[in-house]
Parts: C-alpha cells; sequence; structure tokens
C-alpha cells in the first residue's frame, strides 16, 4: 500500500458499536468548547476529564489531514510548538509531532507525541543524549493523551519527566496509538507501542528546530504499560530501527504474560485496567477480540463510559468489577480466554520470546496489587536465558509508589549506560527469590506503607531550638482508597535531645503514639492525580531522664494532654515514592506532668502553642535479585 496513510474501517466499526450504546455518559470526554457533533464521529459528550477542554488549535493539530504526504515510518507528518507544564523541570523547549509509526499488525498508522529539549546547553563534544520515555497507562479519552496533559501541567508522571530534564537529556514522549481525533487508542497492543515509541525516537532526530543528532545515545525507560512498551521496543529495535543508537531499556511493573496479568486484575481492584484493555485489544485485532459479540448491553455501555475517562477515575469507577459482568451469558475470564482468537491475541502480548541487545533494567514492587510479581521474574529469567544483559531489582512498595520510589535508581542506571560503563548484570543464581507482601488485590484497595523511614525536626518555639528525631525513626499507615480514611503510627526510638537554657541540659526523650491507631484521617485520589492527605497524629512527649554537665538531676515528665500532630498534604501522587511526601504544620504542647520538681520548668520551656514540626516519609531502600 506503499507509505501513504490509509484511513482504516476500524475506527468507522468501533464507532459504529459505541454509538449502538447510545450511552455516553457526562463523565467527560470534551474535544472542544463548541459543539463536538460538529466534528461528526461521535455524539456531543457534556462535563470534561480533568477540566481539560482542547481548543481549535488542539483539535486542528491532532485531526489526522485529509491529504497526506508518502512517507514512511518515522517521518514527521507535521509539527508545532508546544507548552509543557512540568513541575520542577528546568527551562526547555517543547514540540508536539505528529508522525508515521506502524501498529502491531504491519499497518501503517499514525501518532503523535512531544520532543522537550531543555534550553541549557549541551557539551559542544558529544550529542545530547535522548530518553524515550514510555508513559504509563493514561486513560481511553483523547484529552488523557499526555501531549494535553503536560499542556494543563496534570501528567502524573511529571516527576520523573522533571529528573530526566533536570539530567540536562532531551526527552521524548509518545502519545500512543489511537490519541488522534476520530480514533480509538490500542492500549496494551504490545508491538504498536512499541513500534510507536522507536518512531518517536526517529522523528525528534528529523525535527530541525531541536537540534537532535540521529546519531545521539538513546536510552528507553518506561512503567506499568510503559514497562510493556519499553520492553516491546527493546526486542523490537534491531529489526525495526537499526539506526537508533540505544544503548538500554529499563522496564518497570512490566505486565509481560497476561494470561498471569489478567487473572489477578479480573473483579480486583486493577478490574479498570483489564477492561481498558479488552478495549484496546479489541480496536487493534478486531477479529480477534470480537466484542460486538461478546458483549452485552452493560458492556456495550462500560465501553462508551471508560472511553471518557482517564486512569484515576476509572481506577475507581470499575473497581472490584468482573469482565464478565460485561459479557453475554456473564462468560467467566477463564471461558473467553479459551477463545482461540482471544487466546492468540494475548498470547502476542507475552514478552520475552526475542532478545534485548542492550543491557535490561528491570525493576518490581513487592507490594504491587495490579501487576503480579512472579509473571515480572519470570520475565527477567528468559531474557537471562536469552542472553540479555539483566539487572532486576525489587522495592518494598505497591504499584503506584514503586512507579516513582525507582526513578533515582533507574536514572543513575540509565546514566552510566550513556557514559559507557559496563553493566553487572544479576542473572546468576541469587539464592533467594522475591516473594509478594501485596495486600489482597480484590476488595478495598489500600495503599500500605510498612515502617517507611521518617525524617523528622521538631522547632521549640519557647527555646528557639530544633529537636531532630533519630534517623531510625519509621512512619507506617493504611491509606484506604476506598473507604478515603487513614489510619497508622510512627515508632520514635529513644533519643538524647540538648536544651540549652542557662546551663546546657541533656534529656532521654521518648515520642510515642496514642491508643490503637495513633493517626487517623481521610485520604483520596482525585482524577487529577493528586494525593489529598488530612489526619492527625496524636502522641505523648516524655522525658525520661535529665542530666546537667553529665550529672543525672530528674526523670520522668511527659505532656499531660496528647500532642496533635496535624498530618497534612496535598500534593502529586508521585510524592508516595519520591521522597516528597511531606507533612509541615503547627501544634500546640500541652502544660508538663510527672515529676513536680520538673513540671514547671519543663511547660515554661517546651509548653504552649506555635510549635512547628516537618514529617518527611522515604520508602525502604530497594534489592537487587
Amino acid at each position: 500500500m506503499g507509505k501513504k496513510f490509509c484511513i482504516s474501517s476500524l475506527a468507522s466499526i468501533i464507532t459504529g458499536a459505541l454509538l449502538v450504546a447510545s450511552v455516553i455518559l457526562s463523565s467527560g470526554c470534551d474535544f472542544t468548547d463548541s459543539d463536538s457533533s460538529d466534528l461528526g464521529f461521535m455524539p456531543a459528550m457534556s462535563g470534561t476529564e480533568a477540566g481539560i477542554v482542547l481548543d481549535a488549535g488542539d483539535i486542528e493539530f491532532y485531526t489526522v489531514p485529509s491529504s497526506l504526504p508518502s512517507g514512511d515510518h518515522g517521518d514527521i507528518i507535521k509539527y508545532r510548538e508546544a507548552e509543557v507544564n512540568i513541575p520542577g523541570a528546568p527551562s526547555v523547549n517543547a514540540w508536539n509531532v505528529m508522525y508515521y509509526s506502524t501498529d502491531s499488525l504491519g499497518v501503517p498508522n499514525i501518532v503523535t507525541g512531544t520532543v522537550i529539549v531543555p534550553t541549557k546547553l549541551w557539551s559542544l563534544f558529544s550529542n545530547r543524549p535522548i530518553i524515550a520515555y514510555a508513559i504509563g497507562t493514561h486513560g481511553l479519552c483523547q484529552t488523557c493523551a499526555p501531549s494535553v496533559q503536560m499542556k494543563a501541567g496534570l501528567d502524573y508522571e511529571s516527576e520523573n519527566l522533571a529528573q530526566i530534564l533536570n539530567q540536562n537529556y532531551a526527552v521524548v514522549i509518545t502519545d500512543n496509538p489511537g490519541y488522534t481525533i476520530d480514533a480509538i487508542p490500542t492500549y496494551m497492543s504490545g508491538k504498536a507501542q512499541g513500534h510507536s515509541l522507536l518512531d518517536m525516537v526517529t522523528a525528534a532526530g528529523k525535527l530541525s528546530p531541536a537540534n537532535l543528532s540521529k546519531n545521539a545515545k538513546v536510552a528507553i525507560w518506561g512503567y506499568s504499560q510503559g514497562g510493556q512498551t519499553a520492553s516491546f521496543a527493546g526486542e523490537l529495535q534491531p529489526a525495526y530501527a537499526p539506526d537508533i543508537n540505544l544503548v538500554g531499556v529499563a522496564a518497570g511493573g512490566v505486565p509481560a504474560d497476561f494470561f498471569a496479568v489478567a487473572p489477578y486484575l479480573d473483579g480486583k481492584n486493577g478490574s479498570a485496567f483489564l477492561l481498558s484493555t479488552v478495549i484496546g485489544l479489541w480496536s487493534q485485532y478486531p477479529e480477534g477480540i470480537p466484542l460486538p459479540d461478546l458483549a452485552n448491553a452493560e458492556g456495550m455501555a462500560a465501553i462508551a463510559e471508560a472511553r471518557t475517562m482517564c486512569v484515576f477515575e476509572a481506577l475507581f469507577t470499575y473497581m472490584n468489577t468482573p469482565l464478565s459482568t460485561f459479557v453475554t451469558g456473564n462468560t467467566p475470564f477463564e471461558e473467553l480466554v479459551a477463545i482461540p482468537s482471544v487466546n492468540e491475541t494475548l498470547d502476542a502480548q507475552t514478552l520475552g520470546r526475542s532478545p534485548i541487545e542492550v543491557p535490561v533494567f528491570m525493576y518490581h514492587g513487592t507490594s504491587d496489587e495490579f501487576i503480579e510479581l512472579e509473571q515480572c521474574l519470570k520475565l527477567k529469567e528468559r531474557y537471562c536465558d536469552l542472553g540479555v544483559n539483566t539487572t532486576f531489582m525489587v522495592f518494598a512498595g505497591e504499584h503506584i509508589t514503586t512507579q516513582f520510589q525507582a526513578s533515582p535508581y533507574v536514572l543513575n542506571w540509565i546514566a552510566q549506560r550513556l557514559d559507557g560503563d559496563e553493566a553487572i548484570g544479576t542473572c546468576g543464581n541469587p539464592g533467594w527469590r522475591p516473594q509478594t507482601t501485596a495486600n489482597p488485590p480484590e476488595g478495598d484497595f489500600i495503599v500500605s506503607l510498612n515502617a517507611w523511614a521518617l525524617d523528622a525536626v521538631v522547632h521549640l518555639k519557647t527555646l528557639m531550638q530544633r529537636v531532630t528525631l533519630p534517623s531510625t525513626s519509621t512512619f507506617t499507615c493504611d491509606n484506604n482508597m476506598t473507604t478515603k480514611k487513614l489510619t497508622g503510627n510512627m515508632e520514635v526510638p529513644e533519643f538524647k535531645a540538648n536544651i540549652n537554657v542557662i546551663l546546657p541540659l541533656q534529656v532521654k526523650m521518648i515520642i510515642t503514639g496514642v491508643g490503637d491507631s495513633p493517626l487517623t484521617g481521610d485520604v483520596n485520589l482525585d482524577e487529577n492525580g493528586i494525593l489529598h492527605v488530612h489526619g492527625h497524629m496524636m502522641t505523648d512527649i516524655r522525658i525520661q531522664s535529665i542530666t546537667m554537665l553529665g550529672i543525672p538531676i530528674g526523670t520522668y515528665v511527659h505532656t499531660k494532654d496528647p500532642v496533635d500532630f496535624p498530618i497534612d498534604f496535598d500534593g502529586p501522587i508521585s510524592a508516595l515514592g519520591s521522597g516528597k511526601l511531606t507533612f509541615t504544620g503547627t501544634t500546640r504542647f500541652s502544660s508538663m506532668t510527672g515529676n513536680w520538681l520538673f513540671n514547671g520548668l519543663f511547660t515554661s520551656l517546651m509548653s504552649g502553642s506555635g510549635q512547628t514540626f516537618e514529617f518527611t516519609v522515604s520508602p525502604p531502600s530497594p534489592i537487587l535479585w
């Protein structure tokens, strides 16, 4: 068919099926601030996703031109200067690009993406490296596309992008296939995603204002859906894009085997991902996933509704809903998988059948409640058996926290590859195997922080002194995202603190939680990926012993009433794993009691309002496997 793009009948088939459902709910996927029905491909939709409405310029850019030039995969169709709002990033120049790619069936398709280049100069003696960043699940609505989310300053992966850009690397992000106007994302179609990422790199090298070399060193990085994309891109690169100077692939939380991953999602916390996968694979493989023949009326309504949602809204909407709910006759998942065409389609997404010719860094959270740990361990073993130089790291986090907990380690590994250092893999027999510590994947969705490091400082107002808690202090909590309730505690070992009055006193201090659950409150993850935590940590502060000039002079005074440390945070979900989960505030210490000789002294020194504090919670260190 040459390389000229042809509009596939697939979009028409799927759009027709959605129209049959005649249900487009008002949860919102607005494409324009005018009547969406004017676009002629979908009925008008009220509301907006994440407050985003595409303006006329955006609609024009994401609309495939009616007349297209001939082109090969990786060729640019059009581009424009882009606005990207990435908190914490340096000054950058950015462009949106529409380019040719290839879907999972080898058919040419058209994809959009973003190229971001720091304004700070790179070395005069080498080419600026490129990080091809494969995004995780964003949702099926067009406004969920990373290029749209970054313009609005709402992309939940901004933390990772900022870290890349602060290393002065260029970063390229594909939206993945299906985010042009009048298209359906081919979500979780591994080859299509891998092709689109590789072609995004090629297109960036052809974007003259970006001034990126076609010979630049390239590293690929992705997590979750992005981990699948990164792995497929690595496997496909030697044959599909051999001119890319690939030096390493980092892939975390990888759904490597759908036959293992899907049952872990079906009817459980991650049910939304399975529903989206069915829609995405149907979009790419209409004969393999005969959805119009399988879906019941409730299923067709869910398909229409899911098309209007981004990831976090969909996550809570379909949580713990079995796929059989949406299937004629409520056919269970294991019978659906046994349908030959379905089985073949799922099998086509299996990773680890082809080697990656550059070093690979894999990582996973031992508490992952969405992507099963064991199937990812097996992918590492398959790569090792194929001779791939593979390093595997496990983190004490669940799916969301691990994504950001791992970032510094990933970037350090990537920097070593870009510097030409030899990768020392972990394919030898380690003598142990990581075991899951995940909360039950069904029922309430609970994000647990188990004995995470607590870096805490309390500023005593009257003394104008700061008391630093021991470095071995820990913070434990359960964030129940279903009930939106927070419970937990902090553990602070007995420690010594110096208090300077007329003569320096040294006190041995103990801070303990009060009650069965000293930490209580509310927690919420909104549709924009913003975490809201509002609670109270009730503690008892005890002076166990007092010495002056090394001479014991008294023991045991403590706050008469519990000290209430307000635990408040409103910020990106990335803070859960990035070490940026910080609680600051002001509290009041009650009068002191317990030893009549010293009650008055320590009441005057430590009690009263205006005591400030800063608590920062960060994850445990990972382990190589």
